[in-house]
């Protein structure tokens, strides 16, 4: 079953970091109701922590979304997972915690119809190289352990992290890059062309929503052939709309329930 090519007039939704608007995000909870409201794919993020387990968590710290405080990789995996995740949507005290991401392969092999979008949130940058590189290879090596091989996007705004993996594993893997380039960072090659399965369109200049223009959408797709997806800044039926004027073909957004009921109504989503 090819869970990509799915009906041309079909926009898929992804669940940014689970439904992350009324649950805290990339917790069990908020992956498990996305999953119960239809959506197509669900994102999350990855890091390792200080005795290398890896772990599901946006930021670089546990600041924002736990009652913690530190860098996440100075956290053996026991005390982050003494920590209150639910802080961020104010719901201290009812069991929200940090997951790993085993816990997340155990959730998708019950999930055989959703596709997923992991990013990697560990840069090669100076002295993190072989952690950053670590942690990949783990994550794809547990993906293909699942059987989840053709069912994942690798995502990373790290542009040397993507070529790694292209260098590394040719095409076995979608890999979800970003437009404009820069939020990359700098390249001698054309990413796009070389290895890019599909491209988050974000805006060149300020515009709401933080989508790109409809000739930047339709330059990509005739240009490159691949697949252009509307980011996380989508939430209302306006949004929406302006992701379908473009021709999105699937829409990130930390409000599922606004974004597939909107898609339903004009007949764009089942």
């Amino acid at each position: 079953m090819d869970l990509w090519e799915g009906n041309p007039n079909k926009i898929k939704v992804a669940a940014h970091r689970g439904w992350s608007t009324p649950y805290p995000e990339n917790t069990m909870r908020a992956f498990e109701e996305a999953a119960k409201l239809g959506v197509d794919q669900i994102e999350t993020d990855i890091r390792i922590t200080k005795d290398g387990e890896l772990v599901l968590i946006h930021d670089k710290t546990v600041d924002r979304t736990t009652n913690g405080t530190g860098l996440v990789h100075d956290f053996t995996l026991e005390e982050l997972r003494k920590l209150d995740a639910g802080k961020i949507n104010g719901m201290e005290g009812q069991g929200y915690v940090i997951p790993t991401f085993d816990e997340f392969m155990a959730f998708a092999d019950t999930l055989p119809k959703m596709t997923f979008d992991l990013e990697l949130k560990e840069y090669p940058e100076p002295g993190n190289v072989e952690i950053s590189h670590e942690v990949c290879d783990r994550m794809l090596a547990a993906v293909d352990a699942h059987g989840l091989t053709d069912r994942i996007v690798v995502n990373t705004f790290n542009g040397e992290l993507h070529k790694y993996i292209f260098d590394k594993y040719g095409k076995k893997y979608r890999q979800h890059l970003y437009f404009p380039i820069n939020y990359m960072g700098k390249f001698q090659y054309d990413p796009y062309e070389l290895y890019g399965y599909c491209v988050c369109m974000f805006q060149t200049f300020k515009e709401k929503f933080n989508i790109a223009s409809v000739r930047d959408f339709e330059e990509m797709r005739s240009r490159y052939g691949i697949e252009t997806w509307a980011g996380a800044a989508i939430h209302t039926d306006e949004g929406v709309e302006l992701a379908i004027e473009r021709g999105a073909t699937l829409i990130t957004t930390n409000d599922s329930d606004v974004v597939l009921e909107s898609l339903r109504k004009r007949g764009c989503h089942e």
